[in-house]
């Protein structure tokens, strides 16, 4: 894939490394050309000085071919504006955005954009933490799809995984062990204690908590 990503603060530097040592094409673009020290010298892909709204910037960038485009810079208009940009003007396929005033969430949303807002990400996963003493956190802002910690006890162990998954509403994505996390198969057999990571429908979530006694 063809990927460009406007800053390389931390999550820019770190997202263009796993992308770069992954074989696709990346090119970051930022204004200070003291922050692409933060790539090291492992990193193989292009380097930019500008802003990730200047068109001549961009299109030096290759965004007429790029696949995906990520804004991930430390203000909130910039990416809006950047993100726009790449997906109204350029149709870039794939244009995910950060938001860090979670208030903007929606305004974001409104206007088509995936976007990523660590700010809720992260005090949704703290509140479930001191709450209920595991994630459930929700993954995406319009609150559409969660994620859940559910320990496996008498009633579940011994079940398969495609007797426990509920179809379009509870998927279970990965059973956490003592020997580590494993991706299961549909019939997978539970065993107790184990911890299973799945993805629900928001709207189903407290269908789920009672089913399960959570």
């Amino acid at each position: 894939m063809h990927v460009i990503i406007v800053g390389c603060g931390r999550v820019g530097s770190q997202l263009a490394n796993l992308l770069s040592s992954e074989g696709h094409d990346v090119v970051i673009i930022d204004k200070n050309p003291a922050s692409f020290e933060r790539l090291g010298s492992g990193f193989n892909g292009i380097t930019i000085v500008g802003n990730g709204f200047d068109l001549e910037s961009l299109k030096n960038a290759g965004i007429e071919r790029a696949d995906a485009f990520c804004a991930v810079t430390n203000g909130d208009n910039t990416n809006l504006v950047a993100a726009q940009i790449a997906k109204k003007i350029f149709k870039v396929p794939k244009v995910l955005t950060r938001v860090y005033d979670p208030k903007r969430a929606h305004i974001y949303t409104s206007l088509g954009l995936d976007i990523i807002s660590g700010t809720i990400l992260f005090a949704s996963m703290l509140r479930d933490k001191i709450i209920e003493s595991r994630f459930s956190s929700y993954l995406i802002e319009t609150k559409d799809l969660g994620v859940i910690e559910i320990e496996v006890k008498e009633d579940l162990a011994g079940k398969k995984i495609q007797e426990v998954n509920i179809p379009k509403e509870f998927l279970v994505v990965a059973v956490r062990r003592l020997e580590g996390v494993t991706i299961p198969e549909p019939d997978t057999v539970l065993k107790k204690k184990e911890i299973l990571m799945a993805v629900v429908k928001v709207t189903s979530l407290g269908k789920i908590r009672e089913k399960f006694g959570i």
